[in-house]
């Protein structure tokens, strides 16, 4: 179901195409973007890989963590418990005006689950969400993962989806804070598919979902 929203002259959406970014400068970008915006600036997408890295939410225990390992442990002030971000794995930080666009943050993560489902169907993958436990789940393995925060009435961080990296980390884990969650990804299901058609998939999807009236691309920078 597609959102109720109001259309304005900020109904613009503007795309930057990051590539391999450290997690904790992007984590900075984004939380000064949010402070610094006012009701002129459009919103962004920002698509991204990261460096290994586990990130520990703001309700994070330490007991998630299942064994050392030379990955770093990031702390983060997103929603939500641990989780790994590599390469080949799909991150999509939503830089919205939650009351510009008349939702909220439950709505939010229902639209990038809708997006992540519809995404999948494409490929023939037929996937779920769970009110329980927020993230999109194939086969009950988790493939994509949502944690957002909210300053200012505006949100960022976002979505992660598993395309094709190692998901050895996540073994090291409590993915999410869940004992014995399973994760999974896009090429274990027969599918090729590199970041990029994943991440344009889910532009078309978003745009049709928030009634954003059009998509520009930004530079492929963090702002500064």
């Amino acid at each position: 179901m597609k959102n109720s929203v109001r259309t304005t002259k900020e109904n613009s959406l503007q795309i930057r195409q990051l590539g391999l970014q450290d997690y904790q400068t992007t984590c900075n970008a984004m939380k000064d973007f949010c402070l610094q915006r006012n009701d002129e600036t459009s919103d962004e997408v920002w698509f991204v890989e990261h460096h290994r890295v586990f990130t520990q939410g703001v309700s994070g225990k330490p007991e998630h963590v299942l064994t050392s390992s030379d990955i770093p442990i990031v702390q983060s002030d997103r929603g939500g418990q641990i989780t790994y971000h590599g390469p080949g794995q799909l991150v999509m930080y939503v830089l919205f005006d939650l009351p510009r666009l008349g939702t909220g943050v439950r709505s939010l993560v229902d639209v990038l689950e809708n997006i992540t489902i519809d995404g999948l169907k494409k490929y023939g993958l037929k996937s779920v969400a769970r009110k329980d436990a927020p993230g999109v789940y194939l086969d009950n393995k988790k493939i994509a993962s949502i944690g957002l925060r909210v300053k200012k009435g505006c949100s960022y961080h976002g979505l992660s989806v598993n395309i094709n990296m190692d998901l050895t980390p996540f073994s090291y884990i409590n993915p999410c804070g869940y004992e014995g969650l399973e994760v999974t990804q896009l090429s274990e299901h027969a599918v090729k598919c590199n970041l990029s058609d994943f991440a344009a998939i889910l532009l078309h999807e978003i745009k049709a979902q928030l009634n954003y009236t059009e998509l520009t691309l930004g530079p492929n920078t963090l702002p500064t």
